[in-house]
């Protein structure tokens, strides 16, 4: 290479201006130099070591090496391969001797009989230095995220597989990544932390009792509220271990240790499970709630049906009915998928007898009844395939009968409202009470009809299910109907209809219960000083940005001395004129459409009505299940795995509260639309 080749390989110096670098440069060769910053000098500094000599030095192990003699310059690549090769002791020590990320290590075991020869870093890619700690801390995200055991990290297999992609990652202990995954945990939760301390309103929690094989039980409490900008969340808070889950303290006692946890002492609005409770236990869970009078609306605020599993309930009572029926329908289409032949052929005989369905066959699983469901809804509609099959398959002899495909349909047609009703709680979008309101009312209203049929197991079987929806239906109508009214589509009108329908001439009682229920409710939250309210106050802070002068009339106005004036405008304007809520009541309804964001309605009439507003907001953040929305269609009780029973309950909370809010932090938030079928 020639003195001037050289120069003109040479890469920007750190800390050298260009006017530097074109003294060494002769005037009848220009030099267009490149301004791209080598990564060589990360790791190396330049020193004048006598006149016109300079030299390289390595940050780590000092060794020097060649720079620039008068106007011949070195270049870079041999410091690259300083960093590259490994040959620096320094990098070596910190980082194993025999690890070198630029080489392919050679193990005898793996087969071939010579070592690989050494890769380089290519120059056109970028040198990353290995980083040990943020290997950790991915590694233990993993782990949340996908929610395998912590002792993954020294099984052999995955051991070999890390080292194969980075020789210099250090094997990591159980407590090692048991000890990163609450790290992440404690990190996720003070975001969180900081996230709900800006909360308006008020909080409504599930809990899911879930049971171990060693009889403990694990709540798994989850918050439900609306933020500051009008979105629903829905939020797992903590997973609390109950030795006795049985016991009339169990529920109460880890309610009270989440309030305390995440600071939400007199924030409760409303609780949802469905864990079997004695009237003692209740009366543990009353005086949690922020509400001054617990037995508002008949103390429907404590939900103790779950809407998820009083559906799961009816769907078990109606695959019990017909369990000799899904059987055989069961069999034949296992006997079409377990062979690629029997399939090839049931697609034929379908094509010729141009059957419309689109349907696909599959088989059920047994634990989960929506899947049963569609299994016989798919079948059903390929009865005439199972009916001709026989012709062109001799060996299939299980087809049922007419009166079983009857029967099947039959099965379906209860199976569907439930089916449809249940797949709104697996949604993304978050529903709200009002749906399941209207919901709920169609499904006894259905049933009502069926109990009334001549064929008796139709009749028998409805009568079961309407045990069950009356139950649910006289423990949430009220508080459900407290919802209805806040969407300014149906407001009394549709709470006073639907139970006329059901209740007949008992219905005014009901209905005034609704209308007291709401108006009291309504009166709490007027009591409140505005001045103390979270939205009044960001109003107002907002309002006085870029004001630094105040004047003596203007600390007089934000004195908390004025609220009993402010008592005394509500005492005088309560009298004078109609309330918020009277006037938002009188009001006309607004037009039905099929998807309305009542949530974001009342963002926008907030200013109109600023208690209602509150009030509603609230409400509407109550939950009607407390199973999560994989666990939905679920007929067994959940069960924690053996692994994880094994865990310290810590870190078993730990490990389900992070995947939630790993998870949460990486979608967006979406208001609910409120999607109802007229």
């Amino acid at each position: 290479m020639t003195e001037m080749t050289e120069i003109a390989d040479m890469e920007t110096i750190p800390g050298e201006s260009n006017n530097q670098l074109a003294l060494t440069t002769p005037e009848a060769h220009p030099i267009k130099r490149r301004k791209k910053k080598s990564m060589v000098w990360e790791y190396f500094t330049i020193e004048n070591v006598s006149a016109g000599c300079r030299r390289a030095y390595c940050k780590r192990c000092k060794q020097s090496f060649a720079y620039s003699t008068g106007s011949k310059v070195a270049g870079t690549s041999h410091l690259k391969r300083h960093i590259a090769k490994g040959t620096c002791r320094a990098l070596l020590r910190g980082q194993g001797q025999d690890n070198n990320q630029f080489i392919t290590p050679y193990n005898p075991k793996m087969g071939g009989s010579e070592p690989p020869k050494r890769r380089y870093r290519s120059p056109s890619s970028p040198f990353i230095p290995f980083d040990q700690d943020r290997c950790r801390h991915e590694i233990a995200r993993m782990i949340i995220m996908h929610e395998y055991p912590l002792h993954i990290v020294e099984h052999p297999g995955f051991i070999a597989f890390v080292q194969s992609l980075q020789p210099q990652f250090d094997k990591m202990s159980f407590n090692t990544v048991q000890g990163d995954c609450v790290a992440t945990y404690l990190r996720e939760k003070q975001s969180l932390m900081k996230f709900i301390e800006g909360i308006p309103g008020r909080f409504c929690l599930t809990l899911d009792m879930w049971s171990s094989n060693q009889t403990l039980g694990y709540v798994f409490i989850t918050g439900h509220f609306v933020d500051s900008d009008w979105k629903l969340h829905r939020q797992v808070f903590n997973v609390v271990m109950e030795p006795y889950p049985d016991s009339h303290s169990a529920l109460s006692h880890a309610i009270a240790a989440c309030l305390s946890d995440w600071s939400l002492e007199g924030k409760l609005f409303s609780l949802t499970f469905n864990h079997p409770l004695s009237e003692a236990g209740l009366e543990n869970l009353r005086p949690l709630l922020c509400v001054k009078n617990p037995l508002i609306l008949n103390g429907q605020l404590l939900i103790r049906n779950c809407i998820a599993r009083t559906m799961s309930s009816m769907a078990k009572d109606v695959l019990g009915a017909g369990q000799e029926i899904i059987k055989k329908i069961r069999d034949s289409v296992k006997y079409v998928k377990m062979s690629e032949s029997h399939d090839d052929k049931f697609i034929q005989v379908k094509n010729q007898l141009q059957v419309p369905s689109e349907k696909s066959l599959f088989l059920d699983n047994q634990t989960r009844w929506n899947t049963t469901y569609q299994m016989l809804a798919a079948a059903s509609e390929l009865k005439e395939v199972f009916d001709c099959l026989d012709t062109y398959d001799p060996d299939y002899k299980l087809a049922p009968s007419m009166e079983d495909w009857k029967l099947a349909e039959t099965l379906c047609s209860f199976l569907k409202p439930l089916f449809d009703a249940a797949s709104i709680l697996t949604t993304t979008t978050l529903p709200t009470v009002i749906t399941f309101f209207y919901e709920v009312w169609k499904i006894h209203v259905d049933l009502g009809r069926s109990i009334t049929s001549e064929d008796p197991f139709i009749s028998n079987l409805a009568k079961s299910m309407q045990e069950k929806i009356d139950k649910y239906w006289k423990d949430c109508s009220l508080v459900l109907a407290m919802a209805v009214v806040m969407d300014p589509r149906f407001k009394m009108k549709l709470v006073e209809f639907s139970f006329t329908k059901i209740y007949s001439e008992d219905a005014p009682t009901y209905i005034k219960t609704v209308d007291d229920g709401i108006h009291e409710l309504f009166l709490e939250y007027v009591a409140l000083p505005l001045p103390l309210t979270p939205t009044y106050a960001e109003e107002v802070n907002g309002a006085n940005n870029g004001k630094t002068n105040e004047s003596h009339y203007g600390n007089l106005l934000s004195d908390h001395g004025l609220t009993d004036f402010d008592v005394y405008i509500m005492e005088t304007n309560s009298q004078q004129m109609k309330s918020e809520l009277d006037q938002y009541l009188e009001e006309s309804l607004l037009p039905r459409v099929q998807e309305f964001d009542v949530v974001g309605w009342w963002k926008l009439n907030k200013m109109k009505y600023p208690t209602l507003s509150k009030m509603a907001r609230d409400i509407l953040s109550i939950p009607v299940s407390a199973a999560a929305p994989e666990s939905i269609f679920d007929i067994t009780d959940k069960q924690l795995d053996e692994y994880r029973s094994s865990l310290r309950p810590e870190t078993v909370e730990a490990l389900i509260c992070a995947k939630d809010w790993l998870h949460f932090g990486s979608s967006d938030v979406s208001n609910a639309l409120v999607k109802m079928e007229f």
